[in-house]
């Protein structure tokens, strides 16, 4: 493996997912922990799984691991660290200041970007504490500091008397309140990201489009502040040999192989590894030490034959409920990765071609609805909120307004405020709220973006929302908030998607609680790319089957008040006939 080759001593593994961050960062500490070095192994993960890989209670502190000489592990907890981040910040100025502008310190705090720089303040001294870790030769972090984050931090320090006089409206800049005595360190720490010599950035990827122009987007966004030193994994492709007798595993083959062979032009350049798709599941020392493998000797499949038919839901069943109420926004969230594009245009296929009238829209950068439907279909209307259109247009309407009572210093400073990262998720939630109203007359079909960005977006309905409540009072009048139709189940339905592996079903139990405390009850879930659903005699493959078979129970007994499953295909899941296929179980 190159990105094993003479390895600095910090590696990160960063992507989108379900693509085997975790499971490849345990195989590469227990890989150079196997080689006598002493390893420090880190998640920063919101659904981590290190504990649950390795067998071992870690949490927050550095714990050793009994099975592995020279390995200890620690588990972030981001929700925590932002919580002790809040209290660091308000504490000191509760009963102090009056009440109602503590609450608006601690609204401002409240959001994911909050959320990220804590996790970023909690490992800052594991990139530059020395004394802290000293005992070990290399560290190795389970999830990479977004690109998001550390522009955050580049951001000048002097926000605090800007925003306190209500001349800034980019509302993530809130958490930067509580960095100023610690910059030096923060900036210490960045540069220790972007020196090739101590730091290895490593993009994990599946054999899929969607995750590899993510690779690549990724990429660009790193490397163009500064952090270039980066390796590419392709991780889950599926061997040659699975191919030779089975109709799927041929197809699945043949498809990987086409998006290894055209991936992103930016990519093209970067070392590049790939690691086999394996049949076992990935908790346990023995498949850790098996993952990096790709010479695993054949799967002894005597006993293996394909299950009997699970009797689980359809998608289609699922939209013939969903189409009894006639009209209503319907959200398709999750992880990136999951097929989130591919379910809602499924969901909006089956309700069109029962006669009835659907907006298809997406706030996803990385979403090509129309590459998926390929031709039009009636009652179908398709859009996209692109987030680079409604920023530009958010900062003009800002300029104009608030730019217009300002000096040319003020206005300056006003600029640079916009352009912080958060500004797109303000643009876009506005094009998001007028969407959704949309649905109280017809369906709403809504390709939410990845599950970070979907959580800022729906953090600023909630702003919104509490402060509408507060200019309204007491004062008798009825309103609607965008918050309080997506707490109505009478007119919002939440489809959380995920895939019959560990973390994708752990990362949308994550997701679950992150909406229940929103006051945003998730409606269904829905498996997708189900190989349990499908006909294989693949060996391979028929084990996969067999191991999915327990994590669609933890779903249908343990997550979700109703699901669905949807089958991996032969074909590509574009075109209306194949995304009917796709929602009926039924190969084309």
């Amino acid at each position: 493996m190159q990105f094993l080759d003479q390895p600095p001593r910090f590696l990160f593994f960063t992507g989108k997912g379900g693509v085997g961050k975790t499971s490849i960062a345990c195989a590469t500490a227990v890989r150079l922990a196997a080689e006598g070095k002493s390893v420090l192994l880190v998640s920063t993960d919101p659904a981590s799984n290190v504990g649950q890989v390795f067998g071992v209670s870690i949490g927050n502190r550095i714990t050793r691991i009994p099975a592995v000489a020279n390995l200890s592990a620690l588990e972030i907890d981001p929700q925590a660290a932002a919580q002790l981040y809040r209290d660091r910040i308000v504490g000191p100025v509760r009963g102090v200041l009056p009440e109602d502008v503590v609450k608006s310190i601690e609204e401002q705090l409240s959001g994911a970007c909050t959320t990220e720089i804590a996790a970023f303040d909690e490992f800052t001294a594991l990139l530059t504490d020395a004394a802290l870790t000293q005992d070990y030769q290399h560290i190795i972090f389970d999830t990479a500091p977004t690109g998001h984050t550390i522009r955050l931090l580049q951001l000048p320090g002097a926000w605090s008397g800007f925003l306190e006089d209500g001349k800034g409206d980019a509302s993530c800049l809130g958490p930067l309140a509580g960095l100023e005595k610690q910059r030096s360190q923060y900036q210490a720490a960045v540069e220790a990201l972007a020196d090739p010599r101590r730091t290895r950035l490593v993009l994990v990827a599946r054999a899929q489009a969607s995750t590899l122009r993510e690779a690549a987007r990724t990429h660009e966004e790193l490397a163009a502040i500064g952090l270039r030193q980066q390796y590419l994994v392709i991780n889950g492709v599926l061997p040659a040999a699975e191919a030779a007798e089975d109709e799927l595993a041929a197809a699945i083959y043949t498809r990987e192989q086409a998006v290894i062979a055209a991936i992103p032009g930016v990519l093209q350049a970067l070392p590049r590894d790939q690691i086999a798709l394996k049949a076992f599941n990935l908790v346990g020392l023995d498949a850790l030490q098996h993952l990096l493998d790709n010479d695993a000797p054949p799967i002894a499949a005597a006993d293996l034959q394909q299950a009997p038919a699970l009797d689980a839901p359809t998608l289609a069943a699922m939209v013939d409920e969903i189409a009894a109420d006639g009209h209503g926004l319907i959200m398709v969230m999750g992880k990136g990765g999951v097929g989130k594009t591919t379910l809602a245009a499924a969901v909006a296929v089956e309700l069109a071609q029962r006669g009835l009238p659907v907006h298809l829209t997406t706030s996803d950068p990385a979403a090509h609805l129309s590459e998926t439907l390929s031709e039009a279909l009636d009652n179908l209307r398709v859009s996209r909120i692109d987030p680079h259109a409604e920023t530009e247009r958010y900062r003009q309407q800002v300029l104009q307004s608030k730019g217009a009572k300002l000096d040319a210093q003020g206005r300056a400073m006003l600029e640079e405020d916009l352009r912080s990262p958060c500004t797109e998720e303000i643009a876009v939630f506005q094009a998001f709220s007028r969407i959704i109203r949309e649905g109280g007359k017809q369906f709403v079909v809504m390709d939410t973006a990845p599950t970070g960005h979907t959580l800022l977006l729906l953090d600023a309905t909630g702003a919104y929302h509490r402060d509408i409540a507060r200019q309204m009072g007491d004062k008798g009048v009825h309103f609607t908030t965008p918050m309080m139709q997506l707490q109505d189940p009478r007119q919002t339905k939440v489809l959380l998607v995920t895939l019959a592996e560990t973390t994708p079903v752990l990362e949308a139990a994550s997701l679950q609680d992150d909406l229940r405390r929103a006051g945003i009850e998730p409606w269904a879930w829905v498996i997708n790319n189900s190989i349990a659903a499908a006909t294989t005699r693949s060996p391979l493959l028929l084990q996969r089957a067999a191991n999915e078979r327990h994590e669609i129970a933890a779903v249908a007994n343990l997550h979700a008040r109703r699901y669905a499953l949807v089958p991996l295909l032969k074909h590509e899941p574009v075109g209306i006939r194949n995304l009917r296929a796709l929602a009926h179980r039924e190969e084309v």
